[in-house]
């Protein structure tokens, strides 16, 4: 530490030496006409020490300095990439070149001047006059270059930022992705509603809530744990195509593919249902692929995920079948709870059995983007009963590299029975389960006056984006991804 204050003093003298020369250490604004990815792609067939009269004027971060007395050679880091720059003392006069010499790694500047190649090769700016644009006082980190600490990456991504460009394409990567869903729904007549953060009562999903406190009504609220319950309101009410992007909170686990806030994009579309909703997924995740990536195949660690659509499609008792080598419908209660014990989860009704043992055995061998259809009743309280079979409700979960992606249902839109799931619910809840549907009586009143068929479907974006660019972590492809305290032990 005593190091780290003994190098920020040095600063902060250098910062007084430059105040000295009458430069304000923190100006304005600068004229900037060109970034480092556009010279050295306009300039790629220079040849070795040809200079041009072409001049520029680039601003960004110093990432290297070799000063060789008069002269110096260094690196310039903007937001497109780095650039060499060449600066002499009789080019930009000795007063210039005296704040030069008072200058660090990690200073912003400003760079005027034209470009040549090195013969070294390098594609450089000869400067002909510098500003500085901004004095750092704390310097990076040591062994910045290429910042591996994910510690450090995480908490202040900043300095991730500075030190790992890649990165910086993943947030671009990110927005475009958000922006494809965005066009995409549009296209389709889709209308973006916002929803409310705070809520009385919580609902959509089966996830521990975070609560808090509105003064001003003296009552206990809510945030989001989904939007579905407000868009559907949305659909009764005669929107009939609707979608909300945005913040869900769930105070639950964090790991690799779990945050507490996260994005979600939810839709919903009057007159169709589930089959239709696949259709709309394979279409989505595609073409998103495609716009990334100019393929619909990526390479995901070491697997090949291939996006073109269709997507394999089966049952949840299919895929246990298939995965597992259990067959569902031939064993009785006892022999799944017994395997159920053996596999060390949750023992409870025959539904919740079911699924246990889908996620336990299915789930991570879903690599390429699988539609796991109808669901056992009792799980999905929000889902029409299969027209089929009664014991099973129309929903399907997309997997994609043994990760849930998207969760789809046929919407029950039949009051009298959604009030008898929400009671189901309560009774779950009575009997020591945590994660149940909160009863909303205000939404079963709302269905009283007549919802329409309806499909609706939420994806996660962050898991999305994940997967579009090669990430392994959820806390990779979130700016600012929740951590735990840095005191707290």
């Amino acid at each position: 530490m005593e190091m780290e204050e003994k190098l920020i003093q040095q600063r902060v003298d250098k910062l007084n030496s430059i105040k000295k020369l009458n430069v304000n250490p923190y100006p304005y604004t600068f004229k900037q006409t060109h970034h480092a990815e556009e010279i050295l792609t306009k300039y790629e067939k220079l040849k070795k020490e040809e200079h041009t009269k072409d001049k520029v004027s680039i601003a960004g971060r110093i990432m290297t300095l070799r000063p060789m007395g008069k002269a110096a050679f260094g690196h310039l880091q903007d937001e497109s990439g780095k650039i060499q720059f060449y600066i002499r003392e009789d080019e930009v006069g000795k007063e210039n070149y005296e704040l030069f010499k008072l200058l660090d790694l990690g200073d912003i500047i400003g760079l005027q001047g034209t470009i040549f190649r090195t013969k070294m090769g390098e594609i450089s700016i000869k400067v002909n006059k510098l500003d500085l644009l901004t004095k750092s006082l704390h310097p990076l980190p040591e062994k910045w270059h290429g910042l591996k600490d994910t510690e450090i990456r995480y908490r202040k991504r900043y300095l991730d930022l500075i030190a790992n460009q890649d990165v910086i394409e993943v947030f671009k990567k990110r927005a475009l992705v958000v922006d494809e869903i965005r066009s995409f729904l549009k296209e389709k007549g889709f209308l973006e509603a916002e929803i409310p953060t705070l809520q009385p009562v919580y609902g959509g999903a089966a996830a521990k809530p975070f609560k808090t406190h509105l003064n001003a009504f003296n009552v206990g609220v809510y945030l989001q744990i989904s939007p579905e319950l407000y868009l559907k309101r949305l659909i009764i009410g005669g929107i009939e195509k609707v979608f909300f992007m945005g913040k869900n909170f769930r105070n639950e686990d964090v790991d690799r593919t779990h945050n507490p806030e996260f994005t979600m994009v939810e839709w919903y579309e009057a007159y169709i249902d589930y089959n239709q909703l696949m259709k709309d997924a394979e279409e989505l995740i595609s073409k998103i692929c495609k716009k990334i990536n100019k393929t619909t195949k990526i390479k995901y660690n070491d697997k090949e995920i291939d996006f073109k659509p269709p997507f394999q499609k089966l049952t949840m008792i299919e895929a246990i079948k298939k995965y597992a080598k259990l067959d569902i419908n031939k064993m009785s209660d006892e022999e799944l709870k017994s395997k159920v014990k053996e596999l060390d989860k949750e023992i409870g009704s025959r539904d919740v059995m079911i699924n246990e043992i889908f996620e336990a055995l299915v789930e991570d061998k879903l690599i390429q983007p699988t539609f796991i259809l109808d669901y056992p009743l009792t799980i999905s309280p929000l889902t029409k009963v299969h027209r089929e079979n009664p014991k099973l409700v129309e929903r399907f979960e997309l997997f994609i590299n043994g990760t849930e992606i998207a969760n789809a249902y046929s919407e029950l839109n039949d009051p009298i029975d959604q009030e008898s799931r929400f009671d189901q619910q309560e009774k779950a809840r009575k009997e020591g389960q945590e994660e149940v549907y909160e009863t909303d009586k205000e939404f079963v009143t709302a269905m009283m006056y007549g919802m329409p068929p309806c499909g609706g479907i939420g994806i996660g974006v962050d898991r999305l984006v994940m997967l579009m660019t090669n990430q392994q972590s959820i806390r990779d492809v979130i700016p600012f991804p929740f951590m735990k305290p840095e005191n707290d032990d």
